[in-house]
């Protein structure tokens, strides 16, 4: 058969420089770490972000963590970077003047969306508004039927017209998606050559090319963020690449992808919408593999930092994976927000972060989604903030060293935080400081505790068989409480908890997803011969990418293909075996009748299957990373009054800095251990251990017995 795995000759990567430098933007942080490669050493930075321009905070803190090293930018060989400026750039709708080109008739596509309704009894429901306005959206006289044949011919002539009315009206970017393309993209491609001869300046996104499958509103709503995207991520990577090549860098730059997987920033900007979840994936790569490393497969990776809090469930040591997500949901409600198809991690992302705010409302403390960012920032930042934040509730209760936040670079205002605290929550419900600020903590907590049932319950598994993996500036403060409230009985507090996502970023290897539209009935005559050479043309196009990112690196590439039984409107991912052709359809429908059977407990072996599209995924080995040794020989104890309610409120309790505990140190609870960059609370009945890379692997009180 012919061979599913094209190789070809790859270039020779360059000299290696000693040091990697991994960054994430986040809403209110921005998390730095530099790897030494020749002592293993890593340094750690953190500093506020600049919510105005990203880039001056993240240039800012290069230098710093680069002075912290003794280095320069001249010894660095790799920065990787995960950002937010993609969902940001959407959700505050400061994205290009774009214009939408779609088949005749299909005019309204945005406007319609799909007949769904998140809010069923809302009388006043309002769907998202489109990116691209009705009067912006140009109809092109053209059709293909859904196999690709020509049912209407293009007329270029009356496209032209409509597109030099275009010109004067400053369209920066342009989204074709025509009806059918993933078909025939040869309507497309006509479409889009005309475009670049009349409105040369503006950026284009061919459907057939962002995202070739069927569905015509969530293809074209993927098609349109992308282009809306696409300028600001140009100006912003070359931005980006130039000051850092001002500064003396001549390394490679590599941005973090939603899939979890690296890439080029001309990938990157050709196709922004892999990059749209790029930070928060680095932080769910990092916790799969801490658990990889202490064995343990299954578990939530969970991530609260200033913002917003993620989780994510880990099967098998590998994180589940989305092909649809909303990008700017509304109220956080899934299947509320723009749909975009490209391979994400499969995250649950609400606001409920250090800098969430808090209110009384109906009688209760609510929490979030608005957050106080950066700027002003939490009341005890001292930078102007003015309404109680989560932060501010845990310096309140203890949680936090005023005077050890940031490693002690920034001093936090615990009276200010109090009495505003007191004002807004205390007062209204008559409570004192003490419960006014648990009040706020106990409210963020249980609104992350229906995120982590979300991504575990609702997928099929009990949060009781997995381990917690806690990280982001205010996971490790939450976890404990969070854990218990959900019977989960394993915390894993990786070293660098606070600033994980830019550790993720170290050890992110390469990765490509590339899908395609691949409708055929399994025992219809010759499918297989088409599924192998469909799938060998994908795996030519995933080598060739891997090349520009990884070149002479070794391969792993694996084909999957979407398959139902005929008549059914969901799909069962299978992996495509390695066989010889004429044994690939019996080899594959026995494949999909175990992983139906194992998904839904039964099977249909007299019903007809269909596949309904195919991916080949290729990544590449990541670099040489790993999380120094801990050398550490002890310290001084200190303690502080901490909130527990277990205790009947405030208590004297011991509390720890994580760099000053050796390897094996056992912890019991009520304890903090505190680091430069995020603090660990371990409840009352809590047993901790340190082990030899500063990981903390907690066990959660009454919740121990039984697991390995």
């Amino acid at each position: 058969m012919t061979s599913l795995t094209p190789e070809g000759p790859h270039p020779s990567p360059g000299p290696r420089k000693r040091y990697r430098i991994g960054f994430d933007i986040g809403g209110t942080f921005t998390d730095f770490a530099l790897h030494d490669a020749e002592t293993g050493e890593l340094h750690v930075w953190k500093r506020l972000s600049t919510g105005a321009d990203p880039s001056v905070g993240a240039l800012a803190g290069i230098e710093d963590v680069l002075r912290l090293a003794g280095a320069s930018l001249a010894d660095v060989g790799q920065v990787v970077h995960g950002t937010t400026i993609g969902a940001n750039t959407v959700i505050e709708r400061k994205g290009a003047e774009t214009a939408l080109l779609v088949t005749e008739g299909f005019r309204d596509l945005l406007i319609m969306q799909r007949p769904a309704r998140y809010s069923t009894y809302d009388l006043w429901f309002d769907k998202h508004e489109p990116l691209v306005p009705r009067h912006r959206v140009v109809p092109v006289r053209e059709r293909l039927a859904h196999d690709g044949t020509v049912v209407r011919e293009l007329d270029e002539n009356e496209l032209r017209s409509a597109l030099e009315g275009l010109r004067d009206k400053g369209i920066e970017a342009v989204a074709v998606s025509l009806l059918h393309s993933y078909a025939a993209s040869d309507h497309e491609t006509r479409v889009g050559k005309l475009v670049s001869q009349v409105l040369p300046e503006a950026s284009l996104s061919l459907s057939h090319e962002v995202a070739p499958i069927i569905g015509e509103y969530e293809r074209t709503s993927t098609t349109v963020v992308n282009a809306y995207i696409q300028p600001a991520f140009r100006h912003y990577l070359d931005s980006l690449q130039g000051a850092l090549a001002g500064r003396g860098f001549t390394g490679q730059v590599f941005i973090n992808q939603g899939n979890g997987g690296l890439s080029t920033p001309a990938e990157v900007v050709r196709l922004p919408i892999r990059a749209l979840e790029s930070g928060p994936a680095a932080g769910v790569s990092m916790a799969a593999w801490i658990g990889r490393a202490h064995g343990r497969g299954d578990l939530v990776a969970f991530d609260m930092g200033g913002t917003t809090a993620k989780a994510c469930l880990i099967e098998g040591g590998e994180p589940k994976m989305e092909r649809v997500f909303d990008v700017d949901q509304t109220l956080m409600r899934v299947g509320t927000g723009l749909p975009v198809v490209t391979p994400s991690v499969d995250l649950i992302e609400i606001g409920a972060g250090g800098g969430s705010i808090a209110r009384v409302g109906l009688g209760i403390v609510e929490v979030g989604p608005e957050s106080a960012g950066a700027e002003p920032g939490p009341i005890c930042y001292g930078g102007g903030g003015t309404r109680p934040t989560v932060t501010d509730a845990n310096v309140v209760l203890g949680y936090l060293n005023p005077d050890f936040f940031l490693g002690g670079r920034m001093s936090l205002d615990v009276e200010g935080a109090r009495a505003v605290i007191g004002r807004e929550i205390g007062t209204p419900l008559g409570l004192d400081d003490g419960g006014a600020a648990w009040g706020v903590h106990e409210a963020v907590t249980s609104n992350m505790e229906h995120a982590i049932r979300a991504v575990s319950i609702e997928r099929g598994r009990d949060p009781r068989d997995l381990t917690l993996v806690a990280f982001g500036g205010a996971g490790p403060t939450h976890a404990s409480r969070l854990a218990r409230n959900l019977g989960i009985g394993e915390v894993i507090f990786p070293a660098a908890a606070g600033i994980a996502s830019a550790v993720g970023l170290l050890q992110a290897a390469p990765r490509v997803d590339l899908p395609r539209t691949f409708v055929s009935l399994l025992d219809d005559e010759g499918v297989a011969a088409r599924l192998t050479a469909e799938l060998a043309e994908l795996a030519a196009e995933v080598n060739h990418l891997l090349d520009n990112v990884a070149p002479g690196a070794q391969r792993s590439i694996v084909y999957r293909a979407d398959m139902q039984y005929v008549g059914q409107g969901h799909v069962v991912e299978v992996e495509v075996p390695r066989c010889a052709e004429d044994e690939l359809a019996g080899a594959l429908r026995e494949r999909f009748e175990a992983d139906y059977a194992g998904m839904y407990g039964y099977s249909y072996p007299d019903a007809q299957a269909q596949i309904t599209s195919i991916t080949v995924v290729g990544t590449a080995p990541p670099a040489a990373f790993d999380l120094p040794p801990n050398t550490a020989t002890g310290g001084e104890t200190a303690s502080r009054p901490v909130y527990f309610p277990e205790l009947s409120g405030y208590a004297d309790c011991p509390v720890y800095r994580r760099d000053d505990l050796p390897a094996g140190t056992r912890i019991e609870g009520p304890a903090v251990v505190e680091d430069g960059q995020c603090a660990i609370l371990l409840l009352p009945g809590d047993e901790a251990t340190v082990d030899d890379h500063r990981n903390v692997l907690a066990r959660i009180g009454g919740h121990a017995e039984g697991r390995g």
